[in-house]
């Protein structure tokens, strides 16, 4: 298993193939979704962007969505990350970062999602990815604090996104000046 401390501690790639470090994220409160384009619950998209943009107006530069493309259930997402970051801007109006296409589950799962399932395993102590839309929260230092099934539907989790916003305040890890904004809110 990795040597990995924190959700920051890992470089998946962006859309481009690029290594996408999560260090930079370090600071925000991060719901990380495995996502797909031709799937039941892909209409959470919009969903997401509500969550998205609600939540970064109202506590700026404290909170983001990482969506993780995946192919693995069903083929529900055969495109390219051209296609997909395509698809999710033109049908859904995306802003938040949606990354390249990697596995969740099985020997070529990304490490960051190894970490993930290992750091909070699902029902029953599963370590796997059940379906798309899955989503795990990380706080403010890397932990991973909150695991819903694909069924979870993302407006339902803005209290405990909060929640975490607000802990992460009090504490002093939430990223830059932004806590003195998010007080005020």
């Amino acid at each position: 298993m990795s040597s990995a401390t924190t959700f920051y501690d890992f470089e998946p790639v962006d859309k481009t193939g690029k290594p996408f470090p999560l260090s930079s994220l370090k600071g925000k409160v991060v719901l990380v979704v495995n996502t797909a384009s031709k799937c039941g619950f892909t209409p959470q998209f919009a969903s997401l962007e509500t969550l998205y943009k609600s939540l970064t107006e109202k506590y700026p530069d404290t909170f983001t969505i990482l969506g993780f493309p995946c192919n693995q259930f069903g083929s529900q997402d055969p495109g390219s990350n051209d296609d997909i970051q395509s698809f999710c801007l033109t049908n859904y109006g995306v802003s938040f970062p949606v990354l390249g296409k990697l596995d969740v589950n099985g020997e070529q799962a990304a490490p960051v999602y190894n970490w993930l399932k290992e750091e909070m395993p699902g029902i029953m102590g599963l370590k796997r990815v059940k379906w798309n839309f899955e989503k795990f929260l990380i706080s403010a230092d890397g932990k991973v604090v909150g695991r819903w099934a694909s069924t979870s539907k993302p407006e339902g989790l803005e209290g405990r996104i909060v929640e975490e916003i607000e802990k992460a305040r009090k504490e002093g890890t939430l990223a830059g000046a932004s806590g003195e904004q998010a007080k005020l809110s």
